[in-house]
């Protein structure tokens, strides 16, 4: 299809892009907010051994997403589109691995619960490879313009939490039952695992329908072709290492990244914990939601106009340094486990997450300025592979996360299984554990992007111009 038959870029694309990452998000908020708690609570996996399965499976994503992510970048699954038809077929799939994650194979003995967690979180990690790779490296080719980048990525902001949403308010009305501690005499919020498996099954139907109106809805728009051919096999992926290593801009906004997701995303069970066990009203942790998501809509609103007159890196810097001045504070403002209380807490998550929302927004629109460097020193079009490096990274920084929640659990001497009893001061102990981890993942993020990410305002508007930057942005 020639260019003049390809419709300009507009609301069909922002919607169908936003619409991705809902598909995307409805299976990875469901795993990174529950699947811990699942495999804690119901199933009766150890802390310990839980964090050496996560670790163990993102070693396994290490190879997993740079193969998935060049054979995306060279073998084509359809005629029209290069990613499209990845994201069907890797759509359909991630129904099936999603709902396995959350079998109730509580019967099984303690060796076959572990290799069943561990055996399915690796094939849900490939799948979900098979969709969000092709899918994020959709955004470098729906168009060039840095600006239109910027409205894609707050777009698909948006879709990432619409599922977010949906599971932090509905779901804890669905999988908790309140039951009386019977050394407190106080009711405390049980996990019903095993509930969360036909809540699985829904949000899996309901990610490949958007993911099918990704297809429909999106058109790619730039058209690379390789000044140096693509290599396959293990050359592949040593080349495709050399190329995201070599481009400092892609380094430091990795880094960022990690620290975004794996002190930010992946920790949201300790906020769920924090509702269970310090204001023990699980019924309320949609309320959080205020704190988590108030300050990413007041930017969805102001980023545009903000990063036109700064540039991304500025206004990320600074407003990551105000998060993580706000968690330092946070540890010392006193908190009461009532209505007040909460209204304190959500005050304090609001401080922190200015920094993260910000970085949250503008991130896949800073991904693609990197990919676009990339090739303009190498001469490669390697989206597929630079991305899947990229995923790669942010999905090994939630099981990085995880484990840091399973050993920041274990130091605060948390108890496992179904109906355990906590000691009296456990929710005290987890929200602190909540703040200083938000705080820490502020200050990496903002060491990362002032420090090492190098695409300023200026190399910002050369790209724009189609100015050759990548010998200033190196």
């Amino acid at each position: 299809m020639g260019n003049n038959e390809i419709r300009p870029f507009g609301w069909r694309d922002k919607l169908g892009y936003a619409m991705g990452d809902m598909g995307c998000g409805f299976s990875f908020q469901l795993v990174s907010t529950f699947m811990q708690l699942f495999y804690l609570q119901y199933i009766g996996i150890k802390a310990a051994d839980y964090a050496v399965i996560i670790l163990i499976s993102k070693i396994f994503d290490a190879v997993n997403d740079v193969l998935i992510g060049n054979l995306v970048d060279t073998k084509r699954l359809g005629k029209k589109s290069k990613y499209m038809p990845w994201i069907i077929a890797g759509g359909l799939i991630l129904v099936i691995f999603n709902v396995m994650l959350f079998a109730p194979i509580t019967s099984l003995p303690y060796a076959g619960k572990y290799a069943w967690c561990l055996i399915a979180y690796c094939l849900w990690s490939i799948a979900y490879t098979m969709v969000n790779v092709p899918y994020g490296s959709l955004h470098s080719v729906i168009t060039s313009d840095p600006q239109e980048r910027v409205s894609l990525s707050t777009f698909r902001s948006v879709g990432a939490a619409l599922p977010a949403i949906v599971i932090m308010i509905i779901l804890p009305g669905i999988v908790y039952n309140k039951v009386k501690n019977p050394v407190t005499g106080i009711e405390e919020e049980i996990l019903k695992g095993e509930t969360l498996l036909p809540v699985a099954l829904v949000m899996s139907v309901v990610a490949f329908a958007t993911l099918w109106g990704t297809t429909k809805l999106v058109k790619e728009r730039v058209q690379r072709e390789d000044e140096v051919k693509n290599t396959t096999g293990i050359t592949a992926f040593f080349s495709a290492f050399k190329s995201f290593f070599t481009n400092r801009a892609m380094v430091g906004a990795t880094i960022a990244s990690v620290a975004s997701v794996a002190l930010f995303n992946s920790t949201m069970a300790l906020n769920n914990m924090v509702f269970q066990y310090f204001f023990q009203d699980t019924g309320k942790v949609g309320i959080a939601m205020i704190g988590s998501y108030a300050p990413m809509i007041v930017f969805m609103v102001l980023l545009g106009k903000l990063t036109a007159k700064f540039g991304k890196k500025n206004v990320i810097v600074t407003c990551m340094l105000i998060g993580a001045i706000s968690g330092l504070v946070s540890l010392f403002v006193p908190i009461s486990a009532d209505m007040t209380g909460m209204l304190v807490y959500i005050v304090c998550l609001m401080g922190l997450n200015v920094g993260n929302a910000v970085f949250q927004i503008s991130v896949w629109a800073i991904v693609a300025d990197c990919i676009e460097v990339s090739y303009r020193k190498t001469g490669k079009s390697e989206e597929g592979s630079l991305y899947a490096l990229y995923s790669f990274f942010r999905k090994l920084a939630q099981g990085i996360g995880q484990a840091v929640v399973s050993w920041g659990l274990i130091a605060i001497n948390f108890v496992e299984g179904e109906n355990a009893v906590q000691a009296p001061d456990f929710g005290d102990k987890v929200k602190n554990l909540y703040f200083i981890v938000l705080a820490a993942g502020s200050l990496i993020a903002f060491l990362s992007m002032a420090f090492i990410y190098n695409i300023g305002k200026k190399e910002e508007a050369e790209l724009a111009a189609g100015v050759n930057a990548s010998a200033k942005a190196e």
